[in-house]
């Protein structure tokens, strides 16, 4: 029986390979697997590790694997708080992404609505971070700060412009897209702000530590910027196709929730397979963007570094 804990089951060079890997890992279901069923899946993965005898069937193994790869942080190890696991993200974004379509024509609601969702998105960035870049709470307050600030400035900006324009409804309803899609390309990258300041770390082919590059986690951040965006997209659009408001009214707002938790439980798999874990920037790159960092990369194993994007 072979099983490496510490690698996915499915191939990760293909698309579809990782998006199995990913619909295992954020599968709403398991988010609310009970915390001693977690740390019992934490021990089982140890001790394969460790090479230690295991009485489990590779099916149990995968299945624990999985609950470890939802609730546990890739680089310290640690459980990780509720709200913030990827698992749960349907059940949170879900609830966001629908207030924010029903509840779109008043200012204060629209503040109010975008407050919240910056204020989760700040949890799960954080929840999801990259645990080998120091963050203070100060890099904290200003990234959750900026991030709130823009995504109020878009959403009460074009609701504005498009008042005053007499949009259609359906452009109104859109106003929400846009400000998401400006606090995601501000929350994240001030989220990781370090990473562009210093440099993330960078591997060889073979996963050895070899240094750090800027380059790589600009091309990591802007990958999960986009990424994060593709997956709301859709559940902004519902209202597209919700022509059935006149017909049932009653229902209009359960079903809406409804469509959002399948669009957004299946658009978060397919946003964080679009690009491969483990990225790479090949080291000719490296030599036209970021002379400094190549001098010390140059001489190393391969043709380019490797670095984990993040989600």
């Amino acid at each position: 029986m072979s099983f490496d804990p510490d690698q996915p089951r499915y191939d990760q060079s293909t698309f579809y390979g990782r998006l199995r890997h990913f619909a295992g890992m954020t599968d709403p279901l398991i988010a609310f697997a009970p915390t001693s069923e977690l740390v019992a899946a934490s021990e089982l993965m140890q001790k394969c590790r460790e090479k230690k005898p295991v009485p489990a069937t590779l099916e149990e193994l995968h299945r624990a694997q999985r609950l470890y790869q939802s609730a546990f942080h890739p680089d310290t190890g640690e459980l990780q708080n509720f709200a913030g696991r990827m698992c749960f993200n349907v059940w949170g974004g879900t609830m966001l992404c629908g207030a924010m379509m029903i509840w779109y024509k008043s200012t204060p609601a629209v503040i109010f609505w975008q407050w919240a969702n910056q204020s989760f998105n700040a949890l799960v960035n954080y929840t999801n971070r990259n645990a080998k870049s120091t963050l203070t709470t100060k890099d904290l307050a200003v990234s959750y700060t900026t991030a709130v600030s823009g995504a109020l400035a878009m959403a009460i900006g074009l609701k504005t412009y498009f008042a005053k324009k007499q949009s259609s409804p359906l452009a109104q309803r859109l106003v929400p897209l846009g400000a998401v899609a400006v606090a995601n390309a501000i929350n994240i990258p001030m989220m990781r702000q370090n990473e562009l300041k210093d440099g993330m770390t960078v591997t060889d082919i073979d996963g050895n530590n070899v240094g750090v590059s800027r380059l790589a986690a600009a091309k990591a951040i802007s990958l999960v910027v986009l990424s994060r965006n593709i997956i709301v997209a859709p559940c902004m659009r519902l209202n597209k196709v919700a022509s059935f408001r006149k017909h049932i009214n009653k229902l209009n707002i359960p079903t809406q929730l409804a469509l959002t938790f399948v669009i957004y439980g299946a658009m978060i798999p397919v946003g964080c397979a679009l690009f491969p874990q483990q990225n790479s920037v090949k080291l000719s790159t490296l030599k036209r963007w970021e002379p400094e960092a190549y001098e010390k990369l140059k001489d190393i194993k391969g043709d380019r570094v490797y670095f984990n994007k993040g989600l």
